[in-house]
């Protein structure tokens, strides 16, 4: 045998194989809208079943047991949304007619759902809160579901199943999915038009594009900008900008109007947030400054070593620029964009990440399964033992993220899940008494919402605990509801002398957490009030960051440090009495 006939042979061997390992028909057969026809083979891809049920069980788990992480939710979502359905419930500042900053139109979707659910379960309110938890949870299902369908038609079922188990698992996923929040609104936009895009459905792709920005945040016009961008290059033009066009004015009209409906003047909500906060209209700083390295610290915490994979992504894809670029670097590109843009805002807070939480979960599976093509010999068809460790690496990579995950998960849900579960235990105390008055000190940030508040507590009330901050005031039908402008309301979260009750001793009902600090806690006087419900509350301050923030089996009870939460009842009279005896 000749010299010239071996290398042609060799060369006739190998010639299948791209540069990054992927034989190239396979590639162009994936590329396909359908990858394979009907999808029983390896080309086809996943099919929807498997995604949308292990989806669904995961996010219906979040919708019964997520925590309500942020205050915001609560005052800015949940309860205009009560108020819409039950007339009653607390404002802030931003749903004051004078300056309008929350769009009606973002709640009125949500009252689709919450409407009939309120008919349907009556005085059982808190059933209509979750019922909007899991059509949430729904939502991400949905989204979700088409993103890991693309991927697979496009770049093969393992890595599609990675991503499935990331989305699945991951407590960043697991938490901002069933978040009544329009960043997790954005999340959703964003995870179903990356999968429009990876389905070479261009119109499609920026339609959603515009309704994610409109509907859900307008600031995540960033998280947006590459897919839109290169949908209007890769599909026919006129088509994919006129749908995106359309679909802007449309929700644009449907926002003014419903602005104009619920504030009772004619307000563009979309444009006095844009305004608040990009063209200097307002002092976003007010509530809170973190240091540049906040996002990092938040997306470990969330994401532990995938979010440092997803941070790689940029420098595997000249290794594999074949398989990735450009399309899925055009999908994975906005987690740089938005790190980069919102590190540099001295304003920070964990649900600003949440619009690219899944594509951290695509951009770190993507690095997981190219890991062993850096070990593969182009010029060869034999696997290197490198590359077979590699390979052999990959399932025990994923496993490690997916075990710190539940994890962190598993310690958010026991260590901070005490408020919700107190205030559920309202309903077992109608002794109290028709008109009682419900009293919050300190604990105001993790009021879960007014769907937890029964028929026999008259009003909720603040007691004064330190803080100088502006709180939420009751929605006041007498100066017009929704439309109303009340006098006590500023921007510049300045307290106001009303917000606080003068007399504690009109408290009936009172939730405290008391963290057994030398300084006395109301609960402690015991001729005064009786424990109805404590649970244990985690320390955050007296505790390990290691064990707090994830849960370490035999360990996380002993190096955690925990305090009660409880809900507290007004002695009687009598009972008074006999408490003296």
């Amino acid at each position: 045998m000749s010299l010239s006939s071996a290398r042609q042979r060799r060369a006739t061997a190998a010639s299948p194989l791209t540069d990054d390992g992927y034989a190239k028909d396979a590639k162009d057969r994936g590329r396909r809208p359908g990858g394979g026809g009907d999808g029983d083979g390896e080309d086809g891809g996943i099919k929807w079943f498997l995604p949308f049920l292990a989806l669904g069980l995961l996010r219906h788990m979040s919708a019964s047991s997520n925590l309500i992480h942020d205050c915001d939710e609560v005052f800015n979502y949940w309860e205009p949304l009560h108020f819409l359905l039950y007339r009653s419930g607390f404002q802030t500042w931003e749903y004051s007619s004078d300056f309008a900053l929350r769009s009606y139109l973002y709640l009125s979707i949500h009252a689709l759902v919450a409407g009939p659910a309120s008919l349907i379960f009556g005085e059982h309110k808190i059933r209509v809160f979750y019922s909007v938890r899991i059509f949430l949870g729904l939502i991400s299902t949905v989204t979700e579901t088409v993103l890991v369908v693309a991927l697979s038609r496009r770049y093969g079922k393992r890595l599609a199943c990675y991503v499935l188990a990331m989305l699945c698992l991951s407590s960043g996923c697991f938490f901002a999915s069933t978040s009544f929040l329009p960043s997790s609104f954005s999340m959703y936009a964003v995870t179903l038009s990356s999968g429009l895009f990876l389905l070479e459905k261009y119109a499609a792709a920026v339609s959603v594009a515009a309704a994610g920005v409109i509907l859900g945040w307008p600031f995540s016009i960033l998280v947006f900008l590459p897919v839109t961008v290169y949908s209007l290059i890769r599909g026919p033009f006129g088509r994919v900008f006129l749908s995106g066009f359309l679909t802007s004015v449309s929700l644009l009209v449907l926002s003014f109007l419903a602005d104009y409906h619920c504030y009772g003047r004619w307000t563009f909500s979309v444009f006095n947030l844009l305004k608040y906060n990009v063209l200097g209209g307002g002092e976003s700083h007010l509530y809170g400054t973190e240091g540049p390295s906040f996002y990092f610290r938040n997306g470990f915490n969330n994401f532990n070593f995938a979010f440092i994979l997803a941070l790689l992504f940029l420098g595997v894809v000249p290794f594999a620029r074949k398989k990735y670029a450009p399309d899925l670097l055009m999908v994975v590109s906005p987690v740089y964009i938005w790190l980069a843009f919102m590190s540099l805002q001295a304003h920070k807070e964990e649900r600003f990440l949440y619009p690219i939480y899944t594509l951290i979960c695509v951009a770190a599976a993507s690095v997981i399964d190219i890991f062993p093509d850096f070990f593969h010999d182009k010029y060869s068809s034999d696997q290197s033992i490198f590359e077979k460790i590699a390979k052999g690496l990959r399932p025990l990579i994923l496993g490690f993220i997916l075990c710190a995950s539940h994890s962190r998960t598993f310690s958010m849900l026991n260590g901070y899940g005490a408020p919700l579960q107190i205030y559920q235990h309202l309903e077992y105390h109608e002794d109290s008494g028709p008109g009682s008055i419900l009293c919050v000190g300190s604990e105001w940030h993790r009021y879960p919402s007014s769907f937890f508040i029964p028929s026999y507590i008259s009003e909720v009330r603040w007691i004064d605990d330190g803080f100088r901050g502006l709180l939420p005031f009751p929605f006041n039908e007498t100066l017009g509801g929704t439309t109303a402008a009340p006098a006590y309301f500023n921007n510049k979260n300045k307290a106001s002398e009303e917000q606080y009750l003068k007399d504690i001793g009109a408290c009936t009902l009172l939730v405290e957490l008391d963290l057994r600090r030398p300084y006395p806690s109301r609960g402690n006087d015991l001729t005064t009030w009786e424990a109805l419900a404590a649970l244990p509350f985690l320390d955050r301050e007296l505790s390990s960051a290691l064990y707090r923030s994830f849960f370490v089996p035999y360990r996380w009870q002993e190096n955690n440090v925990f305090g009660l939460y409880k809900l507290l009842r007004r002695l009687r009279a009598d009972q008074h009495k006999s408490t003296d005896v």
